[in-house]
């Protein structure tokens, strides 16, 4: 985007217009107010999978206070009449640095969440990384995009036959490119969902990845022809709402869904074998014979692993610490970054993920070197709130605001943001 009218005056326009007929945005342009509206919408469970933390949330903090820690220094009497947001990865030139995060579960936030967030990110060309612990099969998310970029997220799983066959519908669905995510091998101590008793996966939400793939299914039906698992006696009525959640996001009719063993015996395999907690750097190096796509492992917090993730040949880092939601009182993404980078010099690109609520934050992890960002829960908050329109409104927003900050600093371009333009706070 390079044009007198930037994204930031086009966005301002757009809101500043509207208010000439009495009509307010449709999401709140600060992420304080976003959030408190969003919670207002949204249901406690919601909520509490979205926003929540691991333990005490002093890894969420500290994501924020990393931040803080940056302050950026303008620089004036430069021509930015003219800027440019765009950049390059792996081969497609984007128009920002923004990328809209995988989040699993997602019709949580809003019904028809994967295909309403993919159509938002298409409107405005960002690249949506589909989760796979999505709530659409991927094939649905990308017909919503068209032509526009779309990664996949792979959680390794304990069957290399169901990696395999999401890695080959990933590469049937146009992905450009791989995001192996490394920090959930395990799931985090999560105590607003566990006050809750509440797991979305456990009543069948965000496994549609999994019930749309040949290969699981056929796991599934092993599993039912060797009795396993074993249903629970306890009749309860939560017992129930949960196989009525589970029967109707199951593929094919509810009625039919209700008969048959497939639904619950869905879930019960994919909270088995979604992920493998043994997962080591030599099932890494077999990525390479598994797809031809660049291949990016998210979750890298330690320059040593980014070196070695560099040797066995990844394409590309995302720098995470999964939003604070896996272990409490972790390094904040952005003070991994500052540390990764330096390590990397350059060799792959690296993404920020964690932390990411505005376009002066976007600034600042490109000044410490990241190449791009993503953006999680507030795109997930605008979906609470307004559909797909709150997800484009959201991440517009941010893309305006990360135009506003580069100009307003006294730089041009992306290339232009280097460490210099920021001071230790």
């Amino acid at each position: 985007m390079t044009t007198e009218e930037s994204a930031g005056r086009q966005r301002q326009n757009v809101i500043y217009r509207d208010g000439v007929f009495g009509r307010r945005p449709k999401v709140p342009t600060d992420f304080e107010s976003l959030e408190r509206a969003a919670k207002k919408k949204m249901s406690a469970a919601a909520w509490a999978y979205v926003h929540g933390g691991a333990g005490s949330g002093r890894t969420v903090q500290a994501n924020r206070d990393a931040f803080d820690r940056w302050q950026i220094v303008p620089r004036v009497l430069r021509d930015v009449s003219k800027r440019d947001l765009g950049v390059e990865l792996f081969g497609k030139r984007l128009p920002s640095p923004l990328l809209l995060a995988p989040v699993g579960a997602a019709e949580l936030a809003g019904p028809g969440a994967d295909v309403a967030i993919a159509s938002a990110a298409a409107e405005l060309g960002v690249p949506y990384i589909f989760s796979n612990q999505g709530s659409a099969p991927m094939e649905e998310s990308a017909a919503a995009m068209g032509d526009s970029p779309r990664w996949f997220q792979l959680y390794w799983s304990t069957e290399d036959d169901l990696v395999d066959s999401l890695l080959e519908r990933a590469e049937n669905m146009g992905a450009d490119a791989v995001v192996v995510t490394l920090d959930t091998t395990m799931l985090g101590w999560r105590p607003e969902d566990l006050n809750l008793g509440s797991l979305p996966f456990a009543q069948g939400k965000g496994i549609a990845q999994y019930t749309s793939d040949p290969v699981f299914m056929r796991i599934v039906r092993e599993r039912i022809a060797a009795a396993l698992p074993k249903p629970d006696t306890e009749v309860t009525l939560g017992a129930v709402r949960a196989l009525i959640s589970m029967t109707s996001r199951f593929p094919g009719r509810f009625l039919d869904n209700l008969r048959s063993p497939e639904p619950r015996a869905a879930v019960e395999t994919f909270l088995d074998i979604y992920s493998r907690p043994s997962l080591g750097w030599a099932d890494l190096e077999s990525v390479r014979e598994r797809t031809s796509l660049p291949v990016l492992l998210k979750g890298v917090l330690h320059p040593d692993d980014a070196r070695r993730a560099v040797d066995i040949g990844m394409n590309g880092i995302v720098v995470s610490n999964h939003g604070g939601r896996q272990v409490d009182g972790g390094v904040s993404s952005l003070d991994a970054l500052n540390d990764i980078a330096p390590a990397v010099k350059g060799a792959v690109p690296i993404v920020l993920d964690s932390g990411i609520r505005g376009g002066a934050d976007v600034f600042k992890a490109l000044a410490l070197g990241a190449d791009a960002v993503t953006l999680g829960r507030p795109h997930l908050y605008g979906l609470a709130l307004a559909g797909g329109e709150g997800v484009r409104d959201v991440t517009a927003n941010v893309i305006a605001e990360f135009d506003l900050t580069m100009g307003l600093s006294g730089l041009a371009s992306v290339a232009e943001i280097t460490r210099d333009a920021l001071r230790r706070a």
